[in-house]
């Protein structure tokens, strides 16, 4: 397997933000590719640690801890175990899951920018920063909005613009405003230290240079920043939610969150190399006692025979592989990463997934409603993982997957097989005479397939490596049907115990070679075999259950799941669609008033629509007949793109028949339909809730 030069392995999966929790996205994109890896390096008995936890120093936590009028410290609790919770109960194997605001990790960081600034790396600057007046704050990145210059969208942060992914700069956006009281900022001068990228520029763009082998879209991205110049980049904020920073004259001064945040890998390896850690830090942070390290942490991190792997999204990846390199370069002992396999995006049922508009699949959530099906979400995002673009997930394609491959494939084969042999032979591991050629040649494709999705592994092509998977059961699922052992049992019993020998041996390496991708469900067949867990080294081979081997009751691997339960989640995400847009509906501001004479001038009478046809050559306008009690005349509406003529013909109307008949192309108008526009521009006719006469006055 891969480079033999790795003594060990340090798997980092990004820290969430405990703003909220955690959603599809974030599991396609970060958090079940890197627990694929881990535990396939477990299964090849690779000493291995999966480090991962809490991000709780973000701007966004204290913008939420604002919104809903609580402290930050009770923000992050909360959706730290919300978070920690889900990972767990989901199957995602970390060996700790620990929390930023540890003292642990508050030391760790403070005595890393401590060393960086005794070796004189900082450069200290004087700079102006937007300032809000109101509030009597500076303004971190987030607290501040404005106009993305890139793409318009009016709702950019002044870190990053979330619609179209665009970096920026506060000083970038057009129009800012402060998110604490809405005033607009002005700048003022303070004190901060930076990091000096531009001079590290050489040195970064040479350890960059070193991996041409990462995925396209991390190595590209990186050599964009680069050829674009870097810059200084400010490690400290005012601010009083973080680390403080550990040097006089930086009073309500707090470490960036992205010098800050990366150190929690390191500080979260320290505590899972504690043998004396506390039984409280034990049970906050989620630690898997059964995962222990087999050397300090300094190995872990210092060593040049460990490789460093970091699992994030593609919106970290300038803060993974430049700034957070750059740091541990200036720091000067720490090994860098060998990989940054960063995914792309993951939109849901055509739109992009966001928490803001409730628009996403919560994690915790999803285990509410499939409590027992944590493997099916994991096949699924993975199937459709956002591996080289973005993908799109959605409830009808999670159903087909389930009952067209979960449960036509592999379910199929391993219950065929096992109630087949309960069936014949009592549940025993029997073997028929000999072999046929197509037995050999089936013999031979398994011995290739733990080879073949190692190496997709191992080059992080998940998507690959569970597909070679899904061959080695459809290759299963063929033989069975095509041998028939369910027709041959009247007339050929060796033949069949030979069958059900190979099927079995199928069974078995399938359970092996399902752990990485599917655990619950590995673990479930590995007891239905009745076998210990498996290494990965014994996958490949027809000898791993013995002749006489006793199996245990079969059971179902997946169930089909039913339209019911789809269409109540697609229910769900609609319900959500709703409730956004209405609590985002803006009603027009008032007209001036008008008196009411005025308004007493106008006429406006009940119609009838009679006929309804388009005007040529236009794309809004129909051409409309209406009884309005009084006569019957033409009237030109701007609806076409609403009403098909033929839906609206007998439909009763409200008409001001008393505006100025006027000349539309070519037709003489006369008088206006009345029509009621929501504020995202849908139209509806204003008619009576009953059917009145003709030309009832309408007051």
């Amino acid at each position: 397997m891969g480079n033999d030069k790795f003594k060990r392995y340090t798997v980092t999966a990004a820290l969430p933000y405990t703003n909220g929790p955690v959603h599809i996205g974030h599991l396609a994109g970060v958090y079940i590719p890197a627990d694929i890896y881990v535990r396939f390096l477990r299964s090849t008995g690779k000493d291995v640690i999966f480090v991962c936890g809490s991000d709780e120093h973000g701007v966004p936590i204290t913008l939420k801890a604002r919104n809903e009028g609580i402290s930050p410290q009770e923000v992050v609790d909360k959706y730290h175990k919300i978070i920690g919770d889900s990972f767990k109960d989901f199957g995602i194997a970390f060996n700790i899951y620990h929390r930023t605001s540890s003292q642990t990790h508050h030391d760790t960081a403070s005595d890393f920018f401590r060393t960086l600034y005794d070796k004189g790396v900082f450069s200290e600057e004087e700079t102006e920063q937007y300032f809000d007046e109101k509030a009597g704050q500076f303004l971190a990145d987030r607290y501040i909005i404005g106009t993305c210059p890139k793409c318009g969208n009016e709702e950019a942060y002044g870190d990053q613009c979330e619609k179209c992914g665009s970096s920026l700069s506060p000083t970038e956006l057009i129009n800012p405003r402060s998110t604490l009281s809405g005033a607009k900022p002005v700048m003022k001068k303070t004190k901060n230290w930076f990091l000096p990228l531009d001079k590290m520029q050489p040195q970064i763009e040479a350890y960059i240079d070193l991996h041409k082998d990462w995925k396209p879209n991390v190595y590209g991205q990186c050599k964009s920043w680069l050829s674009g110049g870097l810059n200084p980049r400010a490690m400290t904020r005012d601010l009083d939610w973080g680390v403080k920073v550990p040097v006089e004259g930086a009073e309500g001064k707090v470490l960036y969150v992205w010098f800050d945040a990366p150190i929690g890998y390191i500080s979260g390896t320290k505590d899972l190399c504690d043998p004396d850690l506390s039984v409280e830090k034990k049970a906050d942070y989620y630690l898997n006692e059964t995962l222990k390290p087999k050397d300090s942490w300094e190995k872990y991190w210092y060593s040049e025979d460990t490789k460093l792997v970091h699992f994030i999204g593609k919106d970290n990846i300038v803060f993974h592989c430049i700034i957070f390199p750059a740091m541990l370069m200036a720091h000067g002992q720490y090994q860098l990463a060998d990989n940054v396999p960063a995914n792309e995006f993951l939109n849901l049922e055509g739109d992009k997934i966001s928490t803001s508009r409730n628009w996403a699949v919560w994690l915790h959530e999803y285990l509410e409603d499939f409590p027992d099906k944590q493997d099916v979400l994991r096949y699924v995002l993975t199937a459709t993982a956002p591996e080289t673009k973005d993908n799109d997930f959605t409830w009808k394609d999670f159903q087909a997957r389930n009952n067209n491959e979960l449960v036509a494939i592999f379910g199929n084969f391993v219950n065929r097989v096992l109630v087949l042999s309960h069936k014949y032979f009592g549940g025993q591991v029997v073997m028929g005479s000999g072999f046929s050629d197509t037995d050999l040649k089936v013999m031979e494709e398994l011995k290739d397939y733990p080879s073949k999705i190692a190496a997709s592994i191992e080059q992080y092509r998940f998507r690959e490596a569970l597909s070679e998977f899904m061959n080695l059961a459809r290759l299963g699922n063929k033989y069975l049907a095509d041998a028939e052992p369910w027709k041959l049992i009247k007339t050929d019993e060796e033949r069949v115990k030979t069958i059900l020998n190979i099927g079995l041996q199928i069974a078995s390496n399938l359970a092996i070679l399902a752990q990485p991708f599917l655990p619950f469900s590995s673990q479930k067949l590995f007891n239905m075999l009745n076998m210990e867990v498996q290494d990965w080294d014994k996958a490949g081979t027809l000898n791993l259950l013995p002749i006489g081997h006793q199996l245990n009751e079969a059971a179902l691997l997946f169930e089909k799941i039913e339209d019911s339960a789809i269409d109540a989640q697609i229910q769900k995400l609609m319900d959500s669609k709703v409730a956004n847009e209405q609590a985002a509906m803006k009603s027009e501001e008032a007209k001036p008033n008008v008196s009411f004479e005025q308004f007493s001038s106008m006429d406006i009478r009940i119609g009838t629509i009679l006929e309804a046809e388009k005007v040529a050559k236009t794309k809004k306008l129909l051409k409309l007949k209406i009884d309005t009690g009084l006569d019957q005349r033409i009237i030109v509406s701007g609806i076409a793109e609403y009403y098909e003529p033929e839906q609206i013909i007998g439909k009763q109307v409200s008409v001001l028949i008393n505006l100025e008949p006027r000349e539309i192309k070519g037709i003489l108008s006369q008088g206006m339909i009345l029509m009621a526009e929501s504020s995202d521009g849908n139209l509806s006719f204003v008619a009576p809730a009953n059917v009145f006469p003709n030309g009832s006055t309408v007051r």
